[in-house]
């Protein structure tokens, strides 16, 4: 029961992600959209896909220090209130200026949650499901962007202001449910641990990872939080420098900045927030272009589903990465390729026509949704000790978006003047990404948040998961003994 309860507590934990309806809303199938803000041109376009990510990279450096002072379920909170507050001034916008600026609160709103929700499920997850607990992230924004798609391409029939007001208003539903829920869902128990709040802190992980036959393992896997947290806590201060005080946090940050970096440069938001732009360079138009896109997200949830229930937690984070990347190459390559030779709306070669929607689904849905989709999410979340989790995290994230704020922004203008060339850049940039996962990042799988260290070279206590010993730090190392001795029993 424990396990299923841990299952549905991450999930119900995602429900914040980011929609991507925006991909729909700025299409030229919503005409209604381009008529009441006066047919915006690639600058306004990308401004108002840019500046929600904008919000993003400035709300997920605040949920980094918010998320050690009120803890990560209630950061959680405060991220889907802003959510609700962003989507309702979208929903209203009277002119592009008001648009922008809901799309910045928005955005704080997801940079905080695309932050806190994935280290809120490693920090809640045992180490044999942290995979796939915290890859529901990406399986949650796949399905945002599923349903995103389904109404935008159900929506392109009005012929009035609820084409486009309808699809931002739906944001608000899952933020306020995330809101509410949150207030039933446990807090993170290696927090409650830093706060002092053992009892608490046991009774989370029982509920959650405990049954009658595990509960040895449960025993040493408290044991090895409290220990680790009370050593740190006795023997280090957070502070910013930390993220590059030794050789082994600086691979650690870099590592985690390298792999959001790397997610934004496969291409993959090109895609999802600029299908229908793709589509229709293929020789593609009216309400297909939207139908396609939904199925394509249809997929996308489907695979990612698979990837991480089945496979991501049993051959790790490493061979996912590499695979992905050189799949998304070869896909991008050969969507260049087709779109140099046959694409555009007057081409009469259908089968190739066919050919390069089949690929920007391939690249998606399949290499992207079992790679950097999900790993990206995982990954980050689970390589920094206790103490400066929450900040690297943060910081890793802010990578994220701030590269999302430069590729959103050039990406209209890219497609537009550079046309099918535009792809090479992405053929480029993933065979880097393959060859940087290769040489620089270690492997995770199977580690206990606390087991990191001896992946990263700098252990200092042993491991209760290793030594089966629920006492492994001195006394003069920590003083706080009491929970563990406690729990022992």
């Amino acid at each position: 029961m424990g396990l299923v309860l841990n299952f549905f507590v991450a999930l119900f934990a995602a429900l914040g992600s980011d929609s991507g309806i925006i991909g729909s809303v700025v299409s030229a199938e919503f005409d209604q959209f381009h008529k009441y803000f006066n047919q915006p041109n690639d600058d306004i376009i990308g401004a108002i896909v840019s500046t929600f990510a904008g919000g993003c990279f400035f709300g997920a450096a605040a949920a980094g220090w918010l998320a050690n002072s009120v803890g990560r379920k209630r950061t959680v909170q405060a991220g889907a209130l802003m959510a609700i507050f962003g989507c309702s001034l979208q929903t209203g916008a009277k002119n592009s200026s008001f648009l922008i600026a809901g799309r910045f609160v928005a955005g704080l709103a997801i940079g905080c949650l695309s932050m806190i929700v994935p280290l809120y499920q490693s920090e809640i997850a045992p180490p044999h499901m942290r995979g796939l607990l915290t890859g529901l992230t990406q399986w949650m924004i796949g399905l945002g962007f599923l349903v995103a798609n389904w109404v935008g391409y159900g929506c392109q029939f009005l012929k009035n202001d609820a084409q486009w007001r309808i699809p931002l208003a739906i944001q608000i539903v899952p933020a306020v449910m995330l809101l509410l829920g949150m207030f039933v869902l446990p807090f993170s128990p290696r927090w409650l641990i830093a706060q002092g709040r053992e009892d608490e802190a046991f009774a989370v992980v029982q509920r959650l990872h405990g049954n009658v036959k595990n509960a040895e393992f449960t025993k040493l896997e408290f044991a090895e939080m409290v220990e680790q947290i009370k050593y740190e806590k006795a023997n280090y201060q957070t502070k910013f420098s930390d993220l590059w005080e030794s050789k082994a946090m600086l691979r650690r940050t870099l590592t985690g900045m390298a792999v959001q970096i790397c997610c934004q440069f496969t291409g993959i938001n090109v895609s999802a927030y600029f299908q229908p732009t793709l589509y229709r360079a293929l020789g593609l138009s009216g309400p297909k272009v939207l139908m396609i896109t939904g199925i394509n997200g249809a997929l996308g949830v489907i695979v990612t589903g698979v990837f991480i229930t089945f496979i991501l937690d049993r051959v790790g984070r490493k061979p996912p990465l590499i695979f992905g990347a050189i799949g998304m190459a070869i896909c991008l390559a050969i969507e260049s390729a087709i779109n140099a030779k046959w694409g555009g709306e007057h081409s009469t070669n259908k089968a190739a026509q066919q050919a390069g929607i089949a690929f920007i689904i391939i690249f998606g849905s399949l290499f992207f949704s079992v790679s950097f989709g999900p790993v990206s999410w995982v990954y980050q979340s689970e390589i920094f000790p206790m103490r400066i989790r929450a900040l690297g995290t943060a910081v890793c994230t802010c990578s994220n978006w701030a590269t999302n704020v430069l590729i959103s922004q050039v990406s209209p203008i890219g497609m537009t003047k550079l046309g099918y060339r535009f792809y090479i850049v992405f053929v480029v940039t993933n065979i880097v990404n393959a060859l940087i996962v290769i040489f620089f990042f270690p492997e995770t799988k199977g580690k206990s948040l606390e087991e990191m260290d001896a992946v990263f070279g700098d252990q200092e206590i042993p491991h209760a998961l290793e030594t089966k010993e629920v006492h492994n730090v001195a006394d003069d190392h920590s003083s706080e003994k009491g929970a563990v001795r406690e729990h022992e029993k």
